[in-house]
């Protein structure tokens, strides 16, 4: 299972269909390993996974499936709740999605289930090709829940819990909206845009600071307390695809437009500190890593049969690791490793790296 590090994965994991969506917790959820989820045109899997990295004793990746839930629509987009445990009773999931069907609760009626003892709480958000957000809770035995948060006109593009408390989530759309909702369904702030919104991101601390990156370039920071902007950043590019708040370095946003990625310093200019091109078939993702504020990943567009990626160290003037996989999707860092994930046809693939 394990290959060459420096094109190829080092590790992966077969699925049962397209990966569109990949998304490691980010969370402190326990010691029960790492949960990830991932999604395609009509699911949602839970699963649970450790690497050698962190257990001398484990080949490579030991994987399980926890979940496998039936969803009916093709999922763009997926956060992870602060409040998800692996440890505490009783055990519960909830996830939002980007979708589009009205409010609905359910019990497990179509889901495929692995019980597995002594699990605690999860929760996560996910966004599907619907228009709509889905909020998901499971206790992963009998408990299973969702409802739907309507609201989007047009694609939604990113969606993020709050990351203190879990309470909130926020949402943005190719309809020039930034949304805030609570757990019960409800818009607790909306925020009109100049343009399609490409990524939201959360201050890790300060839960009234939200980072808000448009199509047209510009980021801006707004205050959740006086709704009003406090801070914009411009990329001088476009378009501006995706962007991501630094949580080692707050000071930091990253972010790619056109060919290029882009660094910001937000305490020294509104513009970047450094630019460089790095996929000449145009960028689509930008993703720091979670444990070093010099690491970051990137992803071109899908080609005709593979999807570039590159990992970024800012101390080499080059890319650290590249590699392709067939029609890449999704990508997302480990909490606590070097180490990160694409989706792809019927297959998740691990790169790890160094610091």
């Amino acid at each position: 299972m394990k290959q060459d590090a420096t094109r190829n994965p080092a590790y992966t994991v077969d699925c049962e269909d397209f990966v569109h969506v990949v998304e490691f917790n980010p969370f402190e959820s326990g010691d029960s390993g790492n949960l990830i989820a991932y999604g395609g045109n009509n699911y949602v899997v839970i699963g649970i996974c450790t690497f050698q990295e962190e257990e001398a004793d484990i080949d490579g990746i030991q994987y399980k499936t926890l979940r496998t839930f039936h969803h009916g629509v093709r999922l763009d987009g997926l956060a992870w709740s602060p409040e998800t445990r692996l440890d505490s009773l009783p055990p519960i999931i909830n996830f939002a999605c980007r979708s589009s069907h009205c409010c609905r609760l359910f019990s497990h009626g179509g889901w495929r289930i692995n019980r597995s003892p002594g699990f605690g709480s999860l929760r996560f958000c996910t966004s599907a090709s619907d228009l709509k957000i889905r909020l998901f809770t499971s206790d992963l035995q009998d408990k299973n829940e969702y409802k739907v948060l309507e609201g989007h006109s047009d694609f939604i593009n990113s969606l993020a819990f709050d990351p203190k408390e879990g309470q909130e989530i926020a949402s943005v759309s190719d309809d020039h909206t930034c949304r805030i909702w609570n757990l019960e369904g409800t818009q607790t702030a909306h925020f009109v845009l100049h343009s399609p919104g490409m990524s939201v991101c959360w201050h890790p601390e300060e839960n009234f600071k939200l980072m808000v990156a448009e199509k047209n370039g510009t980021i801006r920071f707004y205050d959740l307390v006086t709704h009003q902007a406090i801070l914009s950043l411009e990329s001088e590019q476009i378009p501006l695809m995706s962007a991501h708040w630094c949580l080692k370095n707050t000071f930091k946003v990253g972010a790619v437009a056109g060919t290029d990625w882009l660094i910001w310093d937000i305490t020294r200019s509104s513009y970047p500190q450094e630019t460089r091109p790095v996929h000449t078939d145009r960028a689509c993702v930008f993703r720091w890593s979670a444990i070093s504020e010099s690491l970051f990943a990137t992803m071109g567009y899908p080609g005709k049969m593979t999807s570039q990626f590159q990992i970024h160290h800012l101390g080499h003037p080059q890319p650290i690791l590249a590699g392709s996989v067939a029609v890449g999707s999704g990508l997302s860092w480990h909490r606590t490793l070097p180490l990160c994930v694409m989706g792809g046809d019927r297959k998740l693939s691990f790169w790890v790296t160094e610091v």
